[in-house]
């Protein structure tokens, strides 16, 4: 399908000869990995159905040469700090000289922020932000990033999200050094999942595509932008439904596969923003494919005067009026995020949510005016300072607690 060819061109234009990805794929790890080093650290996830792809993993390591000198487990949802540290410890003992990691993005973000940790030393605390690895100026251990699940593409970009659970906050590295210098994704690994990590992948995905895509009016990478979410969009809104149908069928899982892996050439070009910022502190309730999914429509409200151009186009790739401007067209693009999400099942208001309460509005707006991750603020089509987080980002919530996007107050 033509659509398919579009969105694997513009992942070849991505990642070049770096990234290999489709159906029976994995089998080609090992000679991948041999090629970074011959001493590996396995840092694997546990899912139903995934000691067999393990197994062809191992044996494809195996063929190749490539002694596998500890196998540790993953980490879980969020990457929290205490899997983190886990990871850390076991990767100093093992003291590899190539890092294969095969999971989901939290697994692949633990194992990114692990090695930074058994290379550089310090706390976590002390590399989140924007480009603090790369100022260190020490080159990290080789790491081939194996993604099992079709959602946050951690094995082709440069973020690392950690999770303190104590807190209930999540912070990330954003740096270029972090980023997987090979990348395998065999689509067949997903035929599994199951349709609630199915539907949250999916649309962080398109989280990824709208957000950078908002954000990137009046920006150097607009027109690749608009090239990207062109191509996934609607693959993620054709395909979705047809995936949490039939989990095995093999076209949607493909759509879904290309759709998040654009998803993370959206967030190489630019950053996210609003609900992504928002997300993090609402770990204790929702994933964090949801969580974005759910916010997302508010934002878009909230954003329309500023980027008016990309509603319009997404207002038509979800088949909504894309003759209106202003506030007006926001709130369509919104309405029809929110009736699609409803269709395959999602809450879409967050005192539907349970657990949700007012703490969690304080602490994102808190979290909003932390300086490690003022980028969000920065990266938002109507920028934030955080003296005017409360008056304008504290409306949006509470519009995405109750589903009245009356609420929602425009600069």
């Amino acid at each position: 399908m033509r659509r398919f060819e579009k969105a694997a061109e513009l992942i070849e234009r991505f990642k070049g000869g770096r990234y290999i990805h489709g159906f029976g794929v994995l089998e080609r790890a090992g000679g991948v990995a041999a090629a970074l080093g011959r001493r590996a650290a396995l840092v694997r996830d546990a899912f139903p159905g995934s000691e067999d792809d393990v197994e062809r993993l191992r044996g494809s390591l195996r063929a190749a040469g490539v002694e596998i000198a500890g196998v540790l487990d993953g980490a879980a949802p969020n990457a929290p700090r205490e899997d983190l540290a886990r990871i850390t410890g076991g990767l100093i003992d093992v003291q590899p000289d190539v890092i294969v990691s095969f999971g989901g993005g939290s697994t692949i973000d633990a194992a990114k922020a692990a090695e930074v940790l058994r290379t550089l030393g310090g706390s976590i605390d002390d590399y989140f932000g924007v480009g603090v690895v790369t100022r260190a100026g020490r080159p990290l251990t080789p790491h081939l990033a194996i993604q099992t699940a079709a959602s946050s593409a951690a094995h082709l970009t440069k973020y690392s999200n950690i999770t303190d659970r104590a807190s209930g906050q999540k912070k990330l590295i954003v740096d270029e050094a972090i980023v997987p210098p090979r990348a395998i994704f065999d689509y067949g690994v997903t035929l599994t999942s199951p349709a609630a990590l199915t539907a949250d992948g999916a649309l962080d995905g398109l989280s990824h595509c709208l957000e950078v895509y908002l954000g990137a009016v009046g920006k150097p990478h607009y027109a690749a932008m608009r090239e990207v979410a062109d191509a996934a969009i609607p693959l993620i809104l054709e395909y979705l439904p047809r995936a949490i149908r039939d989990p095995r069928d093999r076209e949607a899982r493909e759509a879904l596969g290309l759709a998040t892996d654009l998803g993370g050439y959206a967030i190489m070009l630019g950053g996210t923003n609003g609900a992504h910022l928002t997300s993090f502190s609402l770990i204790d309730i929702l994933s964090h494919g949801r969580a974005c999914a759910m916010l997302n429509p508010y934002y878009a409200v909230f954003f329309a005067p500023a980027a008016e151009e990309p509603l319009r186009h997404v207002a038509s790739l979800c088949g909504a009026r894309a003759d209106l401007g202003g506030r007006a067209l926001g709130v369509v693009v919104a309405e029809a995020l929110i009736a699609f999400e409803a269709g395959i099942g999602f809450p879409t208001r967050l005192c539907d949510v349970p657990g949700f309460g007012p703490a969690h509005i304080a602490r994102a707006l808190a979290a909003a005016k932390d300086p490690q991750l003022r980028m969000k603020l920065e990266n938002m089509p109507v920028p934030l300072r955080a003296d005017m987080v409360d008056e304008y980002m504290g409306p949006v919530l509470e519009a995405a607690a109750c589903g009245n996007l009356e609420l929602i107050r425009n600069v």
